[in-house]
This record gives C-alpha cells, structure tokens and sequence, in this order.
C-alpha cells in the first residue's frame, strides 16, 4: 500500500510556521535531497487531527507576537493581563486568574513583574479588604496604548495571512468553545 504524501493543510502548516520546531526555536530548511535531522515528512495520524495543527498554529502565532511587542518587553500573558485590567479597572487577582485561566503561583509572580516595572498597581478592595483591587499606572496605561498597536499590526498580519473570511469565521468558531 503507498502512503500519501502530506495534505495541503500539512503543507501550509509547515509553510506558515516558517520551519518552527515545537520547541519555538526556528528550523533551517534541510539541503535538497536531505531530511533535517529529526523531520519527517510523513505525520501519520496527526495529519487529520485539529489539536496538532491548533498548537503549531499558536506556537507560530505567539513567535509573532513575542517579535511584535519585544520593543516594549511585553510577553503575551503580560499584555493579556494588562489588557484586562484595563477594562475591569479594580478586578481581584482572582478573579482576573479565572478570566485567563491563569494558576494562582504564576499570576502572582506576572503581576509583581508588572508591579516592579510600575504598570500595575494593587489597591486595597473597597468590598473586601482581604482583596487587592487592580489597576494600571499612568505609566502602564501609556505601555499597553502602545503595546495595543503593536498588536493591531499583528492582527493585521494574521488576517491578511488567512483571509478576511477565514479569520473571522475561525474567531467565530474559537468563541463558541
């Protein structure tokens, strides 16, 4: 029996993610006629199963994002927490953890970063004074205005990348779960 070749979405899996191995770190291109060591062209049963092609395509798209916003030294969690801290001026940690599914030791740890860079601030709460209440510094509402456009730019590259249609029917598909 002959195995099949990769599938077109295969293909542009590993044309999109720019040679990326798993482990963020970019890949050369092999020489012709020679495999890279440890490649294979031949994905087995991960080539029908959307799980695998979801976290190469995160693992592409966050590479992006880091190279975006690396001007500001914002990693994608710090501009996520940042992001809802400013719409939810006054939020609990808790609360923002369960938001962005965040575990508690390394949200603690993300916010006194934020905290000692003096983008955030960690008010006592008015309705629970066990509570701190959260809230973004001058200083870290300038970095996220900027942080913001950065990552316009990159939406912007991800929908020119995938199409006006595509993109908005796979956010679409993405907010239902």
């Amino acid at each position: 029996m002959q195995k099949a070749g990769p599938s077109r979405a295969t293909t542009a899996m590993r044309a999109s993610s720019g040679g990326v191995a798993e482990d963020g770190a970019s890949a050369e291109k092999p020489a012709a006629g020679r495999r890279r060591a440890g490649a294979v062209s031949d994905l087995g049963p991960l080539d029908g199963h959307l799980g695998y092609f979801i976290r190469r395509l995160q693992i592409w798209v966050f590479q992006d994002f880091i190279r975006t916003l690396s001007p500001l030294e914002i990693s994608p969690a710090q501009f996520s927490v940042l992001s809802v801290i400013n719409a939810n001026e006054g939020l609990s940690q808790a609360e923002l953890g369960n938001t962005l599914a965040i575990e508690r030791a390394r949200l603690v740890r993300l916010l006194n970063r934020l905290q000692k860079r003096r983008l955030i601030e960690r008010l006592p709460s008015s309705a629970d004074g066990r509570r701190h209440a959260l809230r973004l510094t001058p200083t870290g509402q300038t970095t996220l205005k900027q942080a913001m456009a950065l990552a316009d730019t990159h939406e912007a590259g991800l929908r020119a990348k995938l199409g006006d249609a595509p993109y908005r029917a796979l956010m679409e598909a993405l907010r239902k779960l």
